[in-house]
């Protein structure tokens, strides 16, 4: 066998061995039922189910789409901080998607202020010990 084709031949049993790389880093290559089951879940995560969202994200926890579906699904059932969580992991995946960036401000304005600190300069202080500007 000549040199050439010997090479060829070898080269195409050496391409033929190589396995496709997973689409993403750290991504885990699953099978196409199971890929069939986590579309199904991200469908019903759609649909407010929260229990098919994390399903979901535990075999995709980096995907931002998910993520904002998972924020969306536990906005509609009032849990708006756990939803705020959620809209700003996706956020930190994709930061140039101007949806969530609308979403997380839409939570935030409607938060109600936080008040000040206990013992703030403003507030009267109500205590039994004698005042701090007396020494004994």
């Amino acid at each position: 066998m000549p040199v050439a084709t010997a090479q060829a031949f070898a080269l195409a049993v050496l391409l033929g061995t190589i396995s496709p790389a997973p689409a993403a880093e750290g991504a885990v290559p699953i099978s196409k039922p199971a890929q069939a089951a986590l579309t199904a879940g991200f469908e019903r995560c759609r649909r407010a189910d929260i229990d098919a969202c994390y399903d979901a994200l535990r075999w995709n926890p980096s995907d931002p789409a998910l993520l904002e579906a998972l924020g969306d699904a536990l906005t509609r059932v009032n849990r708006p901080a756990d939803a705020l969580r959620a809209y700003r992991r996706a956020a930190a995946l994709a930061p140039r998607d101007p949806s969530i960036s609308a979403k997380i401000s839409a939570i935030e304005s409607k938060a109600p202020a936080k008040r000040a600190p206990v013992g703030a300069a403003n507030e009267k202080r109500y205590s039994n010990a004698a005042p701090e500007s007396q020494s004994h």
